[in-house]
């Protein structure tokens, strides 16, 4: 009896806690307005690593690079939902930044477009800190040429974003989604030495981090609910969030929350994308052709639904 209770009780403060966290970060968001010409890719959990055994995201680079240049040509803007940077499997962004160069480059393309904004996660929550930002962003070093080059000068990374349609007034709020997640959440720190110290030598043979929402089912479910609690709570407000890398698209009448699911799936990337007043989970991996040559598609998941469809109806 008395362990139910206090299990009723721990239920109700997380639950507590994920209120004020998901409703500060939407007060707080930064605000893009949009319309239905505007488009946008949403991936995150891309964690870029130092291309060692660890670094999941050396898998689908190639992936993700086609998929992100293809989406670059086409003028969409590109909004990362956090945990881009594998910030605490790696002690410096340097190592990073030279093993995946040709990615941040094109992040750079992007930027110089105005076309790219990035929200941080847990794994790179030390990008709330501005000067963390500059130390990794501003600048890069040419061995070439032996300069200094801008990379994306004075780049803010935000812990939300909330984009509002400017003829319907419709709020759909981006976040990572650590914020429902009380152990990543508030003790990241310890995380991060966790996954240094012991977690990062045995994913090298294969043993993985058993802290992490992707790799626990039960800790997943307690967050999607989480979240969508709070959603329910705010009138049923749109949210697209990351962090559990389980794709997420729900049906128009349901609880609005999607997930884009991540960049380190086997062999495949997930993102959302929003066109033409609609949106859409999809999917980029590598298939093979009759001919026997390797090329990577675009295919997908779920949709296209027009996101009117998700609109809420307030009470005349």
């Amino acid at each position: 009896m008395k362990s139910a209770i206090f299990k009723c009780f721990s239920i109700d403060i997380a639950c507590m806690a994920t209120k004020h966290r998901l409703t500060n970060a939407f007060s707080n968001a930064k605000k893009i307005t949009f319309n239905d010409q505007s488009k946008f890719i949403l991936f995150s959990d891309c964690h870029r690593g130092d291309n060692s055994y660890a670094d999941d995201f050396a898998n689908n680079r190639n992936i993700y690079f086609y998929a992100l240049n293809q989406y670059y040509k086409n003028d969409f803007t590109y909004i990362e939902l956090g945990d881009g940077d594998e910030l605490w499997e790696n002690l410096s962004f340097e190592s990073i930044f030279k093993s995946h160069k040709h990615i941040y480059l094109l992040l750079k393309n992007f930027y110089e477009k105005g076309r790219l904004f990035m929200i941080y996660g847990n794994h790179d929550m030390v990008y709330k800190n501005k000067d963390t930002v500059a130390k990794n962003y501003d600048h890069y070093f040419d061995p070439v040429t032996g300069t200094e080059i801008p990379l994306l000068p004075n780049i803010n990374f935000h812990e939300s974003i909330v984009l509002e349609h400017e003829v319907t007034k419709q709020k759909i709020f981006l976040i990572h989604g650590h914020q429902a997640d009380w152990w990543n959440f508030g003790f990241w720190r310890l995380s991060r030495l966790m996954v240094r110290i012991l977690w990062k030598p045995l994913q090298i043979i294969g043993i993985a981090d058993p802290t992490s929402p992707a790799k626990n089912y039960k800790e997943l479910i307690k967050i999607e609910r989480r979240i969508k609690r709070w959603i329910v709570e705010e009138n049923n407000q749109l949210t697209i969030a990351g962090h559990t890398h389980r794709p997420r698209f729900p049906e128009p009448g349901q609880i609005p929350f999607f997930n884009d699911g991540s960049c380190v799936h086997p062999r495949s990337i997930t993102g959302l994308e929003i066109e033409n007043g609609n949106i859409t989970l999809i999917k980029w991996y590598t298939d093979i052709t009759e001919d026997g040559y390797l090329r990577i598609v675009r295919t997908v998941l779920e949709g296209p639904r027009k996101l009117k469809n998700y609109l809420i109806k307030k009470d005349v």
